[in-house]
């Protein structure tokens, strides 16, 4: 589900069960990043999917990537595996306003 960066910070902080997950490359993620986000690269491929499928799919997934792109697809992916909660940040890390960690 795509969600503007106020609903998507608004569901994030009412969820008990909440996992932010960026799927941005290393060297995007050592530019900055949301805070307490684990980070698995979409470019993995299948590598991708292994890790996603170690996640527990009961929680709340917070995804994003640069723009929204790749966090839309990681997803659509998640949906396929049976994650019901998969949030996707419209815009991304580009146009996010809120705290960030280097």
């Amino acid at each position: 589900m795509n969600l503007s960066q106020d609903e998507w910070i608004a569901q994030l902080k009412d969820s008990e069960n909440a996992v932010i997950l960026d799927v941005r490359t290393e060297d995007e993620v050592s530019e900055g990043y949301i805070p307490n986000a684990i980070n698995i690269d979409i470019h993995k491929g299948q590598g991708f999917i292994y890790e996603i499928e170690e996640l527990d799919k009961s929680k709340d997934y917070f995804v994003y990537c640069r723009s929204g792109a790749r966090s839309g697809q990681a997803c659509g992916v998640m949906n396929q595996l049976g994650f019901e909660n998969a949030y996707n940040l419209l815009g991304g890390f580009m146009d996010w306003k809120g705290e960030t960690t280097l």
